[in-house]
Parts: structure tokens; C-alpha cells; sequence
């Protein structure tokens, strides 16, 4: 039997989003419109559960790596790193001594996170990505090529979810500039691969701390029990992001094929929110006690942005820099594999980018690898 269960404590991002749509300029607010009809879309949208979800004491660990390297280019989004944690299952977020007392009463007035039979988890995670104009090896950077930036940030998320339904609040701290050290990572990475010099860091935009907010939801679209042998899936998502480093709206979906799927809610590539490798329950076959057990699947995925901000584009908020013209949409396509051996799940993935300024040259295309480690109970 499926249950149903409504919740409307979605105001305070209302009156977020409401704010911020009055500050911005008329061309973009139909993106402010998008996103406050998606959150109160999203919130009008049953929850469906099975009853009662069982805690994993488990934690997973997992290593983010992009670059475009992997596809013969080294401009544009050129690298990403992340480290990330997923916390064991809590019923409550005060259950998890790590979280500060005072905070406690904060986390729980998020909306979309309540409900008595969701599994709620906590992630922390730190991360850099790296971006540069075309011609990396002269100093003289073309005004129509984006300018050089790093972001380094960490980010803490809150997570409540089961088997079907994954809702995710993360908040982004960071900063974008020289004291992201983007350019070290580069020139030390480039000197020990033998490429192109980055000639043109001082031209990066300037040091600007960041603060983001990041809601998102995703379904897990299952089609009848599928505990072994040869399944699918189908994930929808959809979210929106708020804050000086980025802000958009985005809305997707992952379609996953293969032996023994991973009961969780896909593989995402960096971004906020891409926390979803965790197993939900003891049907995941990095659960399964068997010697010879393991699971193999591919996937295809699309992501669609409908972009208010960028900084990476559209230069420092409140000092003059280099920018370029961003186009407001954006798509980024995805084809991968994914392979479960034991406790580990590793990934790699063929991503495609559409053109995210006027003056690019060509769509950007990169790899991306994942690998994850769940631990016992």
C-alpha cells in the first residue's frame, strides 16, 4: 500500500526568491518566476513511501574528478574536484552529535526535510573547479574568451529521503579569486603532465567570498520490485540555487540500465546537491554479502539550466573584472557506465556541455570519474 503525505513549509524560500527577484534586472526575471513556481510545484507534490525506512549505520565516502583532459581539450571547465561524506542514517538531524546545538533548531525549520518516515542524512564536502579561456599558453587574453577563475568552497547538506523521494538543502561557502588556489593547482598539475603553461592568471577574477543555497528534489521511478539480476530506473530532478556564485534554475533526469542497479539516486557530476551515491537500504548490492557479488550498469542523463548568475561568467559582483556575455540556457548531456565490487562503486561518464557564452567557440566536452566507498554497519 502507498501512503501519501503533503508538505507546504516552503515559504521562507518564497520570500528568498522574492526578494532576489526584486533586485533583479527585468530581462531575467522570468528565470525568478521559473523558480518560485518550480519550489511551490515541488512542494504540492505527493510524498510516496512504503513504511517504515530501516537506518544504515554505514557512512560513504566519495571522489569527485572531472577534467577535460580525459577528451583532448583544456579550456572552458577545465577541472573539478570534490571529496565528499555521507553521514550514517539518522531519524532525527539532532541524533548526529557533530551537528552544533544551536544549528539544530535551523535545520529543522527547513522545509521539504520533515516527515516520520524518511531516513534523513547529513554530507560535508570540499571542492575546487577550474576555469580558463581558450588560448591558456598567451598571456594576452582575447576580450571575447572567458576569463580566468577558481572556486574553492566546502559545503554542508541535508538530506531526507527513501526509496523513491530525495530531498536535498545545501548550503555553499567559498571563494572565488587568487586565495582559491586555482592557479597553484593548475600550473602544478599542467608541470607534471608536460602541458601548456597557463600563461594568463593575472587576469583571473578577483577574491570574492561566496555564499550559496541550494534546494533540490529527485524521484526514483522504479517499475515493480527489481532487487537482482538485470533492472532499470528512471531519476527525475529538479532544483534551484540562490546566492552570488551562482544562481539558476535547473530541472533533469538519469536513465540507468544494467546488473544489479545501485539502490540509490544516481551518479551526478559535480555540482551542488550531487550527493546521491549512498545506498538507501539493504537491497543495494554493495549490501549483499557475497564474494562473487557485484553490479554493472549504464546510464544517460540530461541537465537543463536556466542561469540568472554565474560568476565564472559574468566577472566579480562588486568590483570591475573580465566577463563575457552568458547565454540563460544551458544543457549538459551525459553518457556512463558505473560498476559495484563490493563495497565500492566506481563511474565514468562522457559529459557534453551547449555553449554557456555568445563568444565560445564550441560546445565543451570533459570526463568525469566517481568512486565511492560505503562502509559497514
Amino acid at each position: 500500500m502507498i501512503d501519501i503525505k503533503l508538505t507546504v513549509s516552503y515559504r521562507s524560500v518564497f520570500v528568498i526568491l522574492l526578494l532576489m527577484y526584486t533586485m533583479s534586472s527585468k530581462p531575467f526575471r522570468i528565470i525568478f518566476i521559473g523558480i518560485m513556481i518550480t519550489v511551490q510545484v515541488m512542494a504540492a507534490l505527493p510524498y510516496a513511501y512504503a513504511g517504515e525506512e530501516k537506518e544504515r549505520m554505514g557512512s560513504t565516502f566519495t571522489f569527485y574528478q572531472e577534467n577535460d583532459l580525459y577528451t583532448g581539450t583544456d579550456r572552458d571547465y577545465t577541472n573539478g574536484i570534490k571529496l565528499s561524506w555521507m553521514s550514517p542514517d539518522l531519524s532525527e538531524y539532532r541524533d548526529d552529535p557533530r551537528l552544533p546545538s544551536w544549528g539544530r533548531g535551523l535545520i529543522g525549520a527547513l522545509p521539504f526535510l520533515d516527515g516520520p518516515v524518511y531516513i534523513r542524512t547529513v554530507s560535508l564536502s570540499i571542492g575546487q573547479n577550474i576555469y580558463t579561456p581558450d588560448r591558456i599558453w598567451d598571456g594576452n587574453r582575447d576580450d571575447g574568451d572567458r576569463p580566468y577563475a577558481g572556486i574553492t568552497y566546502c559545503a554542508v547538506g541535508f538530506h531526507s529521503r527513501n526509496t523513491t523521494i530525495m530531498d536535498t538543502w545545501e548550503i555553499d561557502l567559498g571563494i572565488v579569486g587568487p586565495h582559491s588556489y586555482a592557479e597553484n593547482t593548475q600550473k602544478a598539475f599542467h608541470r607534471w603532465t608536460h602541458s601548456d603553461y597557463p600563461a594568463g592568471w593575472e587576469n583571473q577574477l578577483h577574491d570574492e567570498p561566496f555564499l550559496n543555497l541550494y534546494y533540490g528534489r529527485k524521484w526514483r521511478l522504479v517499475p515493480g520490485a527489481q532487487e537482482k539480476g538485470f533492472g532499470y530506473d528512471v531519476i527525475p530532478y529538479a532544483g534551484c540555487a540562490v546566492g552570488n556564485a551562482f544562481t539558476a534554475l535547473n530541472g533533469g533526469g538519469q536513465v540507468r540500465f544494467g546488473w544489479n542497479l545501485t539502490n540509490d539516486f544516481g551518479t551526478l557530476l559535480i555540482r551542488p546537491g550531487s550527493d546521491t551515491t549512498a545506498p538507501v537500504d539493504d537491497t543495494d548490492p554493495r549490501y549483499i554479502e557475497k564474494k562473487s557479488g557485484f553490479g554493472v550498469h549504464a546510464y544517460a542523463g540530461l541537465d537543463a539550466y536556466a542561469c540568472l548568475l554565474d560568476i565564472t561568467l559574468d566577472g566579480n559582483t562588486f568590483r570591475s573584472s573580465d566577463s563575457v556575455e552568458k547565454y540563460p540556457l544551458r544543457v549538459h548531456m551525459t553518457a556512463g557506465f558505473a560498476i559495484v565490487a563490493g563495497r565500492f562503486k566506481a563511474t565514468y561518464a562522457y559529459v557534453c556541455r551547449t555553449k554557456e557564452y555568445t563568444t565560445q567557440k564550441d560546445r565543451q566536452k570533459y570526463g568525469a570519474i566517481t568512486l565511492s566507498y560505503t562502509f559497514d554497519n
